[in-house]
């Protein structure tokens, strides 16, 4: 049988929409990403949840909220007064009344009057708590003020010494402190004033940032929890710069934030983006927004791990293993709905998401044509040649 031309175009076009599943793409179209084969668990992959950015998934991200450390620590009160610990130095003055006492010098043959003070050297408070005043034994100081110790020791010291009198000195309050590292010019044990100090004046006492603000987090640990916000943040929210409290440590951490974009975006690439955050709007316009002739508005997606209590408020009926912590969850976004847009001005962008935006239906089609063109125009051409 002689294959004439219009048969074998016609033979490539009927062959072509049956199986465009082949031709060469950026990435699944809109309609594989949803398809539930794909998404759900199998003994092959972890599946994926897939869920429609609207009011009711806006509203439960909205749940989640911002770090802060006024919501994670939850006392924002000053440091309390400043108390002497274990590995701490002091020293101790004693004065008497008179001369002839435990602590007076006698008078000199030169009618020195003599002196009613002593100076007691400086001691590091021992692992019991304890330090040691001559005549007045071992001293509990640990957990306590200077006042309440001076106190302790004339007490011990009455009916010992004339009327003793007490100063109580501390020299190097290692417990009054907090510790300072990471992207800091100076990293340090901190001591803490009487008056508190907030983290960024703790901040500025070890020589300020190394890295630029934008790219910089906060990270305090307290009490066995962690928070971390950034840097930016408590620049522009002052209520979020807490009191530091002894034996806090900050940690100031460098971490550029990125997003991924591909598909049918006008820029696909890794983007940068400040550590206080960009919305999904904001993020399709650093991406270089929708290929006008190619993408497929209603095949937005953005895909994230999200805690599995979020994953369960999305979808109940999503399969989560006991013990899953994190659930890879696929977000679709149809921006040929106007409404849509307001949704992406509240959807926060975190670290190392992906935008992806798949080809609309028709390109696939275009580039199959293309395809037939490019083989039944050499075809074309012998027939007319021929003639």
């Amino acid at each position: 049988m002689r294959l004439t031309f219009p048969f074998l175009v016609s033979f490539l076009v009927a062959a072509g929409l049956t199986g465009c599943s082949a031709l060469p793409g950026q990435g699944p179209s809109a309609s594989s990403v949803v398809d539930d084969s794909s998404a759900r668990p199998s003994d092959q992959h972890d599946g994926y949840l897939v869920t429609e950015l609207d009011p009711r998934v806006s509203s439960i991200l909205a749940t989640k909220g911002d770090p802060s450390f006024r919501s994670r620590f939850g006392d924002y009160r000053p440091a309390p007064a400043p108390v002497i610990g274990v590995g701490d130095a002091v020293s101790v003055t004693i004065w008497e009344a008179a001369a002839g006492g435990l602590f007076s010098t006698p008078i000199s043959a030169t009618g020195s009057p003599g002196s009613h003070t002593a100076v007691i050297p400086e001691q590091i408070v021992a692992r019991d708590g304890s330090i040691t005043v001559p005549y007045a034994g071992r001293i509990k100081v640990a957990g306590l003020a200077p006042p309440a110790i001076e106190n302790k020791i004339v007490s011990a010291l009455n009916g010992k010494a004339i009327e003793p009198q007490a100063l109580v000195t501390v020299s190097r309050n290692l417990s009054n402190t907090a510790t300072v590292t990471g992207e800091v010019a100076n990293g340090a044990r901190v001591p803490l004033s009487p008056r508190g100090d907030r983290v960024l004046e703790v901040i500025a006492t070890a020589g300020g940032i190394r890295a630029p603000v934008h790219e910089t987090f906060v990270k305090i640990s307290r009490d066995g929890h962690t928070a971390s916000v950034p840097m930016q943040v408590l620049l522009d929210h002052p209520e979020e710069n807490v009191f530091v409290r002894p034996g806090d440590t900050l940690t100031l951490v460098r971490d550029p934030q990125t997003f991924t974009a591909f598909g049918a975006t006008g820029r696909n690439s890794v983007v940068t983006f400040d550590a206080r955050g960009i919305t999904l709007e904001e993020a399709v316009a650093k991406a270089g927004g929708l290929l006008d002739y190619q993408s497929d508005a209603t095949g937005v997606f953005l895909l994230r791990s999200e805690p599995a209590a979020i994953a369960r408020k999305l979808d109940p009926n999503f399969p989560i293993e006991v013990g899953q912590t994190m659930v890879p969850v696929v977000y679709r976004i149809n921006l040929k709905d106007p409404n849509t847009f307001f949704l992406a001005r509240k959807f926060a962008v975190q670290n190392k998401d992906m935008i992806y935006v798949a080809n609309a239906p028709l390109t696939d089609v275009q580039k199959f044509l293309g395809l037939v063109q490019t083989v039944a125009t050499p075809v074309a051409t012998a027939k007319a040649l021929s003639n």
